[in-house]
């Protein structure tokens, strides 16, 4: 189960602004100030204000969720995991990381997940299967990703951000994405262990499924097969049948190929249920942030469930006849869902489902 939850993002510190940005649709996309985005086909992203080093927004997000977790001091057996880009500086970040996570009681990076978008959804998956295994009574997951200019530049060369400057997932007119800030930590107890210290719950990780497309080095499988493998297995584990799904954040990437891949594969797992299936991609509101968009999400797809506030699709034009989707748009939702689907792809073709149970 998960006991404490914390994040920065680009509407600031903590979950409560993120979460009412998310459920209001309020997009978080500014002007690149940090760097010069001149000559650049995109300009906009979602960036935290006054940003820290990555490693201190890692660590406040870290201290965030074990505060709210209520961790006894010097927890040893609790292992840090950490998903971060990988770049010259992984390794200086995942060491300023190890020193500050001391403070806190923790042993330090255990592991660095560099997976690309889902580094952080990997971490929580093998955080669980730990848990499961009863090879620790707790885990404790972060992840973090700032937008620098030489991750920008790359995506704005490669056509793969939005070219009108907004992220409109499973939209007409959808032309790319646009990242996003963020920092984030889970910490995930065994539910032994969280009930012999009366931490409250704040949902459940339900089941987590894992899968690759072997098709092609950045471009997703046509048919979403590999995404529809990663839900079903997720299912399978928590033994949850379709039906029972009330809420999915979608991958959601607002480009053309994967939004569509991913409807695909939708459709493949649930049928005519996706017809009443509420679907959106909070990546609409706070941006895609690559190695740490997973836990992002997760924590958006949590405070969901908490909230019965469900995240709006933002960006929206009008509808996609190919895609068919129950989008939540402007205006939001409240529903009361029992299980919610947090999903991720990456390049190179994999794929994770997070599914989340409420408290």
């Amino acid at each position: 189960m998960f006991t404490g939850l914390g994040v920065l993002s680009a509407f600031g510190p903590g979950l409560a602004p993120l979460a009412a940005a998310t459920a209001q649709g309020t997009a978080g996309f500014t002007e690149v100030t940090r760097f010069d985005v001149r000559g650049r086909n995109t300009r906009r992203a979602a960036l935290l204000p006054d940003a820290p080093p990555l490693a201190r927004a890692v660590l406040a997000a870290l201290a965030d969720a074990c505060h709210q977790a209520g961790l006894p001091a010097g927890p040893g057996d609790t292992p840090l995991l950490l998903a971060l880009h990988s770049d010259l500086r992984t390794g200086e970040v995942a060491e300023a990381v190890t020193r500050g996570s001391a403070a806190l009681g923790l042993p330090g990076v255990s592991r660095v997940y560099t997976g690309a978008c889902v580094a952080a959804s990997t971490a929580v998956a093998d955080a669980a299967a730990l848990l499961a295994a009863g090879r620790h009574p707790r885990v404790v997951v972060a992840a973090g990703h700032l937008v620098e200019p030489g991750v920008f530049a790359a995506f704005d060369a490669g056509r793969a951000l939005s070219r009108d400057g907004e992220l409109r997932p499973f939209s007409s007119g959808r032309s790319g994405t646009l990242l996003g800030d963020a920092a984030a930590a889970v910490v995930i107890e065994a539910d032994t262990a969280a009930a012999r210290r009366g931490a409250p719950p704040l949902a459940r990780l339900a089941g987590w499924g894992r899968s690759g497309d072997a098709h092609h080095v950045c471009r997703p499988r046509p048919d979403g097969e590999g995404v529809a493998r990663a839900v079903r297995s997720a299912l399978a584990r928590a033994g949850v049948a379709p039906g029972e799904v009330g809420y999915i954040n979608a991958n959601g990437t607002g480009s053309p190929l994967s939004d569509l891949a991913e409807a695909r594969a939708l459709r493949d797992v649930f049928g005519q249920a996706l017809e009443a299936l509420p679907v959106s991609s909070s990546k609409s509101v706070h941006g895609h942030a690559l190695e740490a968009s997973a836990l992002l999400e997760l924590v958006v797809t949590i405070a969901a469930l908490d909230s019965e506030r469900l995240p709006v699709n933002a960006g929206w034009l009008g509808p996609d006849p190919e895609i068919g989707l129950n989008l939540v748009l402007a205006g939001g939702r409240r529903e009361q869902p029992r299980y919610a689907l947090s999903l991720n792809s990456a390049f190179g073709g994999a794929n994770t489902a997070l599914l989340v149970a409420a408290a």
